[in-house]
């Protein structure tokens, strides 16, 4: 039966305790993590949120009531423990603890407990449908709440970073207006106006800029964001950003403050000595070289450009690619590899399928200097030897080359760089190699809406000098865009923003936004612009992203509470659900049974 903790006041947690402590009567309170009877002697790990502290229960210290509650504990009751801290007979090197324990001469069970679903330890192996369903036990698991706690520090860090640069830290609303130009919003029907609905965030891109021209000079903030997107490893639906905007600066200013931040927060948290300025790349450069705009500098394996080797070969899948604009043949060197099974290179060809590729070529160089290849017949001797050299190919590589629009072999090869990567062990996962991306495209054609989109949003500055080519070559125009990169993952990306009038009126113009539908869309943000707005920028970090990294965690949901699932659904609450047909009569929602259907 459980008990009151009436009269007891815990002195510390279970790990906080040292060998300084020895001879000291403390409290600790916690949970049951491993019970041992040996007869006259009970052992139990006591764990909190601070580790372990072995805990002995011996029938002529406790008495025989409390040796008696000792030995109906099972793992996960919550347990009350009074004692003398004493000096361990047998030494545990694996636990900060395991140089003392306590002799219990008190004790309560607080609350019993159900046997759990999987055992509360670290790197379980249970499935992780069942750990999220069972979310509030998997967060008792010690590696979860190092990953949580980590990341409460590196906000706490990122703060207190801020504020001694001279950030404010400004709250913004949660309840907004839908805006075009990014991924789909989550929407919140207003009782109060039927018909009508707010949006959550996908970010405070525009309320920060607003902050701008009130003149608050640096706003910073952590930002809770929501984007009604497809899922995947590093994306959720509702996430949180390190939000920042600056007033009076240009690229190199806010690229200065944001290595300074990173640099802190890296050493404060885990000890992480970072040099720098990091190393800046082009766009088209980290396209061109690795067929990624977040590249994972930590391995070679480029991307080789082979269209003007192949551009008049025999081979007609490499010619007729070719004839088309914007479109090239790429090839990666895999060294080492000619000898790959034919069932691992069909695996390639239909991951690069996957990628939208038609397919996949690939020449082996073999040992005795012999080819063999998918496409050798439709190449002379020459051609071949040709290629070969452009791709610096050696006895014993593999060659693979895809062959279409630039867009499709900068993803297909990039993928495929990546998984052979790993496969192959070439990834130093203990670097940690940051990298600014600059110069992007400001703008990108849609097939889907048949016009230019903005590549970030449509209020990046561009380049002064491209921007007069913007009406006869719009997609030459560079962007003062950046994203900070780390391992492949990108963490963080922000531009200067436009503040001058006639560029911003362009801009909408390019996009296919007519004066009105400006004025309808960004309105109030067009209006307050009248009013004096300095030159600004910013940047945003996915601090859930950054967190997953620093604490090496495959995937955000090991360092979010609690998560959603692929398909967006939370396992553990069971949402989203249905509501009670009250509630939508109450938002004027009628729900077409046909179409749910």
């Amino acid at each position: 039966m459980s008990e009151s903790m009436q009269g007891l006041h815990r002195t510390c947690r279970c790990a906080e305790l040292t060998v300084n402590d020895i001879g000291k009567t403390v409290t600790v309170m916690g949970w049951v993590a491993k019970y041992r009877n040996k007869g006259g002697l009970i052992f139990i790990d006591l764990r909190d949120r601070s580790g372990i502290i072995q805990l002995v229960y011996e029938e002529k210290d406790c008495g025989s009531e409390n040796f008696e509650k000792a030995s109906s504990m099972r793992n996960e009751f919550v347990v009350a423990a009074v004692g003398e801290v004493r000096e361990r007979s047998a030494i545990n090197d694996n636990i900060p603890t395991g140089h003392i324990e306590i002799r219990v001469k008190d004790t309560r069970i607080l609350s019993e407990a159900l046997t759990p679903p999987f055992a509360i330890e670290r790197d379980t192996k249970t499935k992780e449908e069942i750990r999220l369903k069972y979310r509030y036990l998997d967060l008792r698991r010690p590696d979860m709440q190092e990953r949580i706690m980590m990341k409460a520090k590196i906000m706490k860090l990122m703060r207190d970073f801020m504020a001694n640069e001279g950030f404010i830290e400004i709250e913004t609303p949660m309840l907004c207006n839908s805006t075009p130009e990014g991924a789909r919003d989550y929407l919140v029907p207003s009782r109060v106006h039927p018909g009508h609905f707010y949006a959550l965030p996908q970010s405070p891109q525009i309320l920060k800029q607003l902050l701008m021209l009130s003149g608050f000079d640096r706003y910073f903030q952590i930002a809770r964001c929501f984007r009604d997107e497809d899922l995947r490893a590093d994306r959720q639906p509702e996430f949180t950003q390190a939000d920042m905007e600056l007033s009076f600066v240009d690229v190199d200013d806010v690229i200065d403050v944001n290595e300074r931040l990173i640099k802190y927060v890296c050493k404060e948290s885990i000890g992480l000595d970072v040099e720098i300025p990091f190393k800046r790349m082009k766009w088209i450069d980290a396209m061109n070289d690795y067929g990624s705009d977040k590249p994972d500098t930590r391995f070679d394996m480029k991307l080789v450009d082979v269209s003007d080797v192949v551009k008049d070969c025999g081979f007609g899948v490499f010619t007729s690619a070719l004839a088309n604009k914007n479109s090239s043949v790429r090839g990666l060197n895999v060294k080492g590899q000619a000898d790959m099974p034919r069932k691992k290179i069909d695996a390639l060809v239909e991951m690069a399928k996957g990628s939208g590729a038609k397919g996949l070529a690939y020449l082996a160089v073999k040992e005795d200097g012999t080819y063999k290849s998918s496409f050798a017949k439709f190449m002379t001797e020459d051609e071949l030897k040709a290629l070969v050299t452009a791709m610096h190919g050696e006895k014993g590589d593999l060659l693979l080359f895809a062959a279409d629009k630039n867009l499709i072999v900068w993803k297909v090869l990039g993928a495929l760089r990546l998984q052979l990567g790993e496969e192959l062990g070439l990834i130093d996962h203990s670097k940690f190699n940051f990298l600014w991306v600059v110069e992007f495209p400001l703008l990108s054609w849609s097939d889907d809406e048949n016009r230019w989109v903005a590549e970030h949003h449509p209020f990046t500055m561009p380049f002064e000098e491209d921007f007069k080519h913007v009406d006869e070559d719009p997609g030459s125009v560079r962007a003062k865009a950046y994203d900070i990169v780390l391992n492949g993952f990108e963490l963080g990306g922000g531009s200067i923003r436009i503040h001058q009038d006639d560029i911003q009126e362009k801009m909408f113009e390019v996009i296919g936004f007519t004066k009105e539908e400006a004025e309808q869309k960004f309105g109030f943000l067009l209006n307050a612009f009248k009013y004096g707005v300095p030159p600004h920028a910013g940047l945003a970090y996915g601090l859930d992203r950054f967190a997953m990294l620093l604490t090496g965690a495959d995937n955000i949901r090991e360092v979010i509470a609690f998560p959603k699932v692929k398909d967006a659904t939370d396992l553990m609450l069971g949402s989203p659900n249905e509501v009670d047909p009250k509630q939508l009569e109450e938002l004027h929602i009628s729900i077409d049974k046909t179409e749910e259907q």
